[in-house]
């Protein structure tokens, strides 16, 4: 009687508008056709009745826990969904003595374990066994990329499935579905609708969530793009600084300088300072950028960016931003090199191949009477006393060849320094001969 009580109330109970709106078969899914349709991965199992283990990665709100449910009605498995977040080791123990016992009756189980990736390595391997014999199939759910965030092991036995954020076109699919559950338009005008979709960054609960408040709000006035500002809280960027999405964003900055694109490095920029990011940071890789990207190309893209750095140090925030932001576009239209960058690995790998090979003589220092009857310092030519100021010596270890570490663009400032070591090239080789 209890039970039969508890199931009347708790069907008279509200229900959130996105919880109403679940789809009820894979083909109501929205934004994930590349793994839903007949030609996707999920779409081949499906068609077949087979499910392999496999972990779903993707943003919040792309639908990850409703297909995973969705799949387990489709292929008859008994669904146990379980957060990683408040479970343990014992509560696996048990799913898993649970799977066994329905295995033995001919039923299988589908494992949702949404944030997958909140599990130790020791947790993530007491899945092996149980996935490897099939007492279940594993479907994880994360948001952070799992090659980062599980075993190997584990991800040996699972196929990885890319969730993408919802498109607009997906998000107002969503509205349109919102206004038929409820029997009434959103009160926004076209371009607070689609202030809307954006302020949803992707994220399908999100929107519904944000639908069901401004449903209740009464059909006139409309609200306009400001408005609707002011009726519903602004949401924060999806950024998460200690993640993936902090180093996803820096890389599109850094790769948007190196390719002479300022806007998008603008934009970039303006994500991450949106989401949270220290400035300090920013600064510290445009200071970077600017020796690895730019190098001798524009000598004075270092001091630019040094100066940049300086200028937020002394003015914070918000007007600190500013000088970062003329540093971006400095560096962003600067003329490119690479060559100092690439010298410096060259160098490195010829001193690990070669060891501890000595300076050649006539450049070591003879402080003492033993050093100079063994020869140190014999020969050695002044450079400032030679002609053009160009001695000619060879200043390499004796029985190491020659090498050219630092070859330079012809770009920017680097054309007038290729000038300059053919020019020293051409006196080496005849100052050699003589």
């Amino acid at each position: 009687m209890k039970n039969e009580t508890s199931t009347l109330f708790q069907s008279q109970a509200p229900r959130p508008l996105a919880d109403r709106l679940r789809p009820k078969s894979l083909d109501q899914v929205v934004g994930q056709g590349h793994l839903l349709e007949s030609d996707g991965p999920i779409g081949r199992m499906t068609a077949s009745g087979q499910l392999a283990s496999f972990v779903m990665w993707g943003p919040p709100g792309s639908g990850k826990t409703t297909i995973a449910r969705l799949l387990a009605e489709r292929t008859d498995l008994h669904f146990e969904p379980l957060s990683a977040v408040f479970s343990g080791v014992a509560d696996l123990r048990k799913i898993f003595e649970a799977a066994r016992g329905r295995r033995g009756m001919g039923q299988g189980t589908l494992l949702f374990i949404d944030e997958i990736h909140r599990f130790n390595r020791a947790q993530q391997d007491s899945f092996l066994p149980y996935v490897e014999d099939g007492t279940v199939i594993l479907v994880g759910a994360t948001t952070e990329n799992p090659s980062f965030e599980l075993n190997a092991a584990l991800l040996s036995r699972c196929q990885v499935l890319v969730l993408n954020r919802l498109d607009d076109e997906s998000l107002e699919k969503l509205l349109t579905r919102a206004e038929a559950e409820e029997g009434k338009s959103l009160p926004l005008d076209t371009d607070a609708r689609a202030a809307l979709r954006a302020m949803a960054d992707g994220d399908g609960r999100y929107i519904f969530n944000m639908a069901e408040e401004i449903l209740r709000l009464p059909a006139e006035p409309v609200l306009d793009t400001a408005a609707l500002a002011a009726a519903v809280q602004k949401r924060m960027p999806l950024y998460d600084k200690s993640q993936e999405g902090h180093f996803n964003l820096i890389s599109a900055l850094h790769k948007s300088l190196r390719g002479s694109d300022a806007d998008a490095a603008l934009y970039w920029f303006a994500r991450m300072t949106a989401g949270g990011e220290d400035p300090r940071y920013i600064a510290r890789r445009l200071v970077r950028f600017a020796v690895e990207d730019v190098g001798l190309a524009d000598p004075d893209a270092l001091p630019q960016s040094i100066a940049a750095w300086e200028a937020y140090e002394r003015l914070g925030s918000p007007e600190g931003e500013l000088a970062l932001v003329q540093c971006i576009v400095y560096l962003a239209s600067a003329p490119k090199s690479n060559a100092a960058y690439m010298a410096e690995g060259a160098a490195m790998k010829a001193a690990k191949e070669t060891g501890s090979l000595s300076p050649p003589k006539h450049i070591l220092n003879a402080p003492t009477k033993l050093m100079k009857d063994l020869g140190c310092g014999e020969g050695y030519v002044y450079d400032h006393n030679a002609e053009d100021g160009f001695s000619g010596r060879n200043y390499f270890p004796d029985g190491m060849a020659r090498r050219r570490f630092y070859t330079p663009k012809e770009r920017g400032f680097e054309r007038e320094i290729t000038k300059r070591l053919a020019y020293w090239d051409k006196l080496r080789k005849e100052r050699e001969g003589q």
